[in-house]
């Protein structure tokens, strides 16, 4: 399943706010197999028309993906036209204003906590070193550093210098109540995507500015 992005994600809610492609959805999402236009209808006592029109609106909104099956059992000419058939692409959607992104501290956290157990090390070294990793992994794909921060939700801003504050941290409420753990995972994160930039980890300082992230990028 696909991670979409803060702003994809806000249409992908709006879209859900239609009760009949809401429904449809639901239907798709629960399916064993890719649904076609036909079953969906059938299963939800709908015109084919208009599950046809909010079928490819979830589509669109990045809920939905489109594939193209032949009937089973047949194949080669004289088969008959591939069916256009839908699955999900995104299990949940959820959305805050500012963004987000707990669900990347619960990967980091569980994935530290598996491997430390496994290798009997001490779990904040193995936290660390995996959200550095993790960090560059995501900022290799990305179109620079500044790029990513925007991508994950930091909210970056040029501040007159060649530097960049960053007024929204991704963990907020984490690093409220677990200060010591979360902002060094979110430096060694953010060293990371630095690195995975091609920009110096040494650009990732340290902000005491009260509300917004811990770190900052230095000029």
């Amino acid at each position: 399943m696909t991670r979409l992005s803060w702003a994809r994600r806000v249409v992908a809610l709006s879209s859900l706010g239609d009760e009949k492609r809401r429904q449809l959805y639901e239907l798709v999402l629960a399916a064993p197999a890719a649904m076609s236009r036909d079953e969906a209808a059938e299963a939800t006592d709908l015109p084919r028309s208009t599950v046809s029109f909010h079928l490819d609106r979830l589509v669109a909104d990045g809920l939905l993906a489109v594939e193209f099956h032949k009937p089973a059992g047949k194949s080669g000419p004289g088969s008959g036209r591939p069916s256009k058939v839908y699955r999900a692409v995104a299990r949940e959607v959820g959305v805050s204003v500012p963004d987000r992104n707990y669900d990347i501290a619960g990967e980091l956290m569980a994935a530290a906590i598996d491997e430390a157990a496994a290798n009997n090390q001490p779990v904040r070294d193995v936290l660390l070193a995996t959200a550095y990793a993790r960090g560059k992994e995501l900022a290799a794909d990305s179109q620079g550093l500044e790029d990513f921060l925007i991508a994950l939700g930091y909210l970056p801003r040029a501040d007159g210098s060649g530097g960049l504050t960053l007024p929204n941290c991704p963990f907020h409420r984490l690093s409220e109540g677990h200060p010591a753990v979360v902002c060094a995972m979110n430096g060694a994160f953010l060293r990371g995507a630095a690195a995975g930039s091609g920009e110096p980890e040494e650009r990732v300082a340290a902000n005491n500015s009260p509300g917004q992230c811990c770190a900052r990028i230095a000029p």
